[in-house]
Formats: C-alpha cells, sequence, structure tokens
C-alpha cells in the first residue's frame, strides 16, 4: 500500500516509515509543493495521503483514485478541500491536541512582548542606541489591560489559563461555547463586536473557516479600540493583511505579533517587514520536539489504521471512518 505525503518540513519520513513500514505500506513524499498539479501524480494511486500545508483542493481530490484517508500534520484543515473529500467519501482527519502548551505559550509571549516591548527595546540597542524603543505611554502592564480573545478552543483556554495569572480582565468570545462554561472559567463571556471595541489587545485563537476568514479586515478594525495591539498564531488568513498594513500606519493598531500570515512566507519587500511595531515569526509557534514527534507519529498512525480498516479518529469533514 502507498502513503503519499504531499509536504514536509522534517529532514526525512523516518517516524512515518518506522510506524508505517511494519503494515506493508510504502511511505512516499516530497518536502515542498507549491502548486496543486505537482500533487496529482503522487496521490493518483495513493492509499492514504498525510499533508502538511500544500493545497489539496477539489482537482487533487478528484484524481484520487482510492485515498482511504486524508491526514493533515496539525490542527488547522484549511488547506484542504473538506467538502471534496467528503464527496469522494474520504474521511480528513486532523491532530488536534498535540501542541496545546507550544501555542499557548508562545501567545502568551507575544502579549507580553507586545505590552512590554522587549523585541523592539532588543532591535533598538543593537542598532546602537541605548534609549528606550518607544514612547513611555507605550507601555503597559497585563494586569491594566483587557484582553479579547477569540476562540477558546483547547489553545485559547490555555492561553486564557495563563492570563489570569497576570490579574487582568480577559473577554472571550466565541460563539460555539457556552457563556456559562467560560464564567466558570473565572473569564468573561463577550460578543464579538465588544471584544474588538473595549479590548486593548485581541488574541486570535480560531479556525479559518467560511465565517472566520479575513475576520479582522478594514470594517472590523474601524470598530476597535484606537492603539489596539493584535496577537495571530492561529490562521493567517483569519486577517486582511492590507486592512492590517493599513492601520499600523494610522496607528488604529498600534502593534502586531504575526507568527501566521497571508502569504506565507512573506514576500520580499513587503512593508511589515519594514515596520517597527511588527513582530513576525514563521509559523513555529507549535515547534518543540516532542510536540513534532507527537504530531508525525499520531499523524502516521492514523494512515495505518485507514490502510487497515480501522475506525479512525478526528475526523473533520463528517465521513464516516
Amino acid at each position: 500500500m502507498k502513503v503519499a505525503v504531499t509536504d514536509y518540513t522534517f529532514d526525512a519520513l523516518d517516524v512515518e516509515t518506522e510506524i508505517l513500514g511494519p503494515l506493508g505500506c510504502q511511505v512516499v513524499g516530497q518536502k515542498i509543493c507549491k502548486a496543486p498539479e505537482e500533487l496529482i501524480p503522487l496521490v493518483a494511486d495513493a492509499d492514504c495521503v498525510i499533508t502538511q500545508f500544500a493545497p489539496v483542493n477539489a482537482a487533487v481530490i478528484g484524481a484520487m483514485q482510492k485515498s482511504r484517508v486524508i491526514v493533515r500534520y496539525g490542527i488547522g484543515v484549511d488547506n484542504v478541500d473538506l467538502a471534496a473529500a467528503a464527496a469522494k467519501g474520504i474521511p480528513v482527519c486532523n491532530v488536534p491536541d498535540y501542541c496545546i502548551d507550544e501555542v499557548a505559550d508562545y501567545a502568551l509571549a507575544m502579549i507580553l512582548d507586545l505590552a512590554r516591548k522587549i523585541t523592539a527595546n532588543g532591535n533598538r540597542v543593537k542598532s546602537g542606541s541605548w534609549s528606550s524603543a518607544v514612547p513611555l505611554t507605550g507601555y503597559f502592564s497585563v494586569k491594566d489591560m483587557t484582553v479579547g480573545m477569540v476562540g477558546f478552543g483547547r489553545i485559547g483556554r490555555e492561553v486564557a489559563a495563563r492570563l489570569k495569572a497576570f490579574k487582568g480582565k480577559v473577554l472571550v468570545y466565541d460563539p460555539a461555547v457556552d457563556p456559562a462554561a467560560i464564567q466558570a472559567a473565572g473569564l468573561t463571556p463577550a460578543t464579538l463586536d465588544e471584544v474588538l471595541r473595549t479590548s486593548d489587545l485581541v488574541t486570535l485563537h480560531c479556525p479559518s473557516t467560511e465565517k472566520t476568514k479575513y475576520m479582522i479586515n478594514a470594517r472590523s478594525i474601524a470598530t476597535m479600540k484606537p492603539g489596539v495591539m493584535l496577537v495571530n498564531t492561529s490562521r493567517g488568513t483569519l486577517v486582511n493583511t492590507d486592512d492590517l498594513v493599513a492601520a499600523l500606519l494610522t496607528g488604529q493598531i498600534s502593534a502586531a505579533a504575526l507568527d501566521v500570515l497571508d502569504p506565507e512566507p512573506v514576500p520580499a519587500g513587503h512593508p511589515l517587514l519594514k515596520m517597527d511595531n511588527v513582530i513576525l515569526t514563521p509559523h513555529v509557534a507549535s515547534a518543540s520536539p516532542r510536540a513534532v514527534q507527537s504530531l508525525r507519529r499520531t499523524a502516521a498512525t492514523i494512515a495505518g489504521l485507514a490502510a487497515q480498516g480501522k475506525k479512525l479518529p478526528n475526523v473533520v469533514n463528517g465521513v464516516k471512518g
């Protein structure tokens, strides 16, 4: 049986081969894929498909002749056309719990960095100036801030738990969560409008779906508190990048910390690369040796279950696996 890996950022596929080889599976993959048409020859005869960032669109899925599953290396599945897979009866599975602490830690670090201007001051010193990177009014204590969270899933809950230690006000918007559960966690449930209008800093922790794609745009930014700060460790397509740049230039958004962007990687010469009030990192919030091992082993195990015709966990597109 053939397990096709559309793309991967690891050194090799040794972990996957270790798990799938004894099941009679041959693991075949390519490190980089930039266009859907590059995938079709690879996946056409595959029994299982594992993907990381490659665009597994309707055309790619349509070319799959016998795939029993598409497994995403990660939590989000926005690079996979879920409807096309469902129409063809192919379950799509994710790995929802491999990097919860890593991303929560990273989001908190970004929140603290924006509040206390650590990166900005470090860059200032390295440039040869022993002086503050921002005026005194640019520094904030998290205890005195209102932090608005969009999304209260596994990662959002861990970020909120960490924020509680700083004793500030935390507003939470998540239409899929009972407000009583948010209150039980010692937080304040709020509407999206309330989060945007009253928060000193907004941090995003939701998937990119038809409802949430580009939710941070010119219209929603205009409703935000002037000078608000933005953190995104979730999905780049939650934010309209052009509208964000415009808001950063006017000061409507005073600073941003982004581990995910649209597009990725950031194009050379992009305005965000030149902004001192923007922290950019290359989609690494989930990274740690433990998390990556867990991610790879879980993805390979799910593919192995599909190869054996067994029940599949973490199906996200409603197809019985």
